[in-house]
């Protein structure tokens, strides 16, 4: 629908490039996909809302801003096959099928996982694959992988899901903490091990199962 177009592109010039964000691929797959189909229609008409969106299941879809700027650090490639942690109803997920090569999504909760899977089929989403299963585990069968997109905070990060990297891999998360802050944090897996920086504050709201891992520090 024409509202919708329009809203999409507001949601690029007014909260996308104002942020830093100029990865071309990332500004024309968020610029076309439909992120309202991903919400109930009670919840389309702030689907473009520069804000965290409450879909139920205790989830959200993150803000529009902070998932592009962690796309963006990602680096992600045409040829890259990238797991996506906690996909939810699977917009992250088909955002990443338009810049890599092989996306797979892990969701644990079934609801989200039909829902995903059904709207990932109706768009032709071929290259995106979503498999239920445990967050902090992640989907090692098809690892290592290119990339690795956490949608949503985490306490800290299981060493589980930085075994998964390739060599040369990065991997973005929201780090949390106690007081509703977190940071948008960029690990790449080098010849000495996985390494990290800091890349912008984020205030997003937590992925369920991760817990303080006292044994990953960086």
């Amino acid at each position: 629908m024409a509202e919708f177009e329009t809203a999409r592109r507001n949601m690029v010039d007014c909260q996308l490039r104002p942020n830093k964000v100029v990865n071309a691929a990332i500004i024309a797959a968020m610029e076309t996909a439909p992120r309202e189909l991903f919400l109930s229609k009670t919840l389309r008409g702030i689907a473009y809302a520069d804000d965290d969106i409450a879909i139920g299941h205790g989830r959200y879809l993150m803000e529009p801003m902070v998932l592009a700027r962690l796309l963006q650090a990602a680096e992600i490639g045409p040829t890259d096959v990238v797991l996506n942690i906690g996909c939810g109803p699977g917009y992250d997920a088909a955002i990443l099928g338009r810049l890599a090569a092989t996306v797979v999504a892990v969701e644990q909760d079934p609801d989200l996982v039909e829902l995903a899977t059904k709207t990932l089929s109706d768009l032709d989403a071929d290259n995106v694959a979503v498999v239920k299963g445990d967050l902090t585990a992640g989907w090692p069968d098809q690892g290592p992988y290119d990339a690795i997109v956490v949608s949503g905070s985490v306490g800290a990060l299981p060493t589980a899901l930085t075994d998964q990297l390739a060599d040369g891999g990065r991997l973005v998360a929201v780090i949390g903490n106690r007081r509703g802050m977190g940071s948008a944090t960029l690990f790449v897996r080098g010849q000495d091990g996985v390494s990290s920086r800091v890349i912008f504050d984020a205030g997003t709201p937590a992925l369920p199962g991760f817990v303080q891992d006292p044994g990953f520090v960086f």
